[in-house]
């Protein structure tokens, strides 16, 4: 059989565009790959004296706001979490207290409300649309990776609940805080406000660093009222 020069010139164009389309599709699935925490290399770190962490109340990354206490762990305080790809929060919020809104850009976040509250929590979709729920003792609620989310104690009890996120850098990203980093022009835009208004928002809420619980200002929430999707 015989090939034409046009023959061999189209099979070595076919070839190089197989070849791309290879390359392509394997820097998409090591970029994917690269997008989570790595696999452990080991059963334990070698840093890790104990898989056991002792009253994380007294002795985690503890920040207290108006709202109640917020206590977490990262492999500074646990080094028994390095390389496991998870970060693990305990909160005690008191009536009308607030997660503000936020969001991980690194974690899905598991939540799981175990005594108190109720507690009005939800998150945002990239469409738009809002899945807020009310959660008693013994539900739990998935915040999805990188999407806005809060926590709002609703009832007359301080709500006990923990969170455990899988990535152990999940960052945390302050939503209102963040919006108003920006140039007062741009934030004014985006909030439909004159600057005027903006930057006496800015004098009044600086960014939540490090995370704490806020409570609710008079009149805004009363505890044990309107336990509702809606309000």
């Amino acid at each position: 059989m015989n090939f034409s020069k046009g023959d061999c010139k189209s099979k070595m164009v076919h070839g190089m565009v197989m070849l791309l389309f290879i390359y392509s599709t394997c820097l998409v699935l090591v970029q994917r790959v690269e997008a989570a925490d790595p696999d452990p290399l080991v059963d334990f770190s070698a840093n890790a004296t104990t898989p056991v962490f002792r009253n994380i109340f007294a002795n985690g990354d503890v920040s207290i706001g108006s709202g109640g206490v917020r206590a977490a762990l990262d492999i500074g305080k646990f080094p028994g979490l390095t390389s496991q790809g998870l970060t693990v929060v305990q909160f005690k919020m008191v009536p009308c207290g607030e997660n503000v809104p936020h969001t991980h850009p690194r974690a899905t976040e598991l939540l799981s409300l175990i005594s108190g509250g109720p507690l009005q929590a939800g998150f945002v979709d990239t469409k738009g649309q809002a899945h807020i729920h009310i959660l008693y003792p013994g539900d739990l609620i998935v915040f999805p990776r990188g999407l806005l989310h809060f926590e709002l104690n609703v009832g007359t009890e301080t709500a006990f609940y923990l969170s455990a996120l899988n990535s152990q850098n999940p960052g945390t990203l302050d939503a209102a805080g963040a919006v108003l980093q920006l140039p007062e022009r741009a934030a004014a835009i985006a909030f439909n406000q004159d600057i005027a208004t903006v930057g006496a928002l800015k004098s009044q809420r600086p960014y939540n660093e490090p995370p704490t619980l806020e409570a609710a200002k008079h009149g805004v929430c009363v505890p044990g009222q309107l336990i509702s999707t809606t309000v």
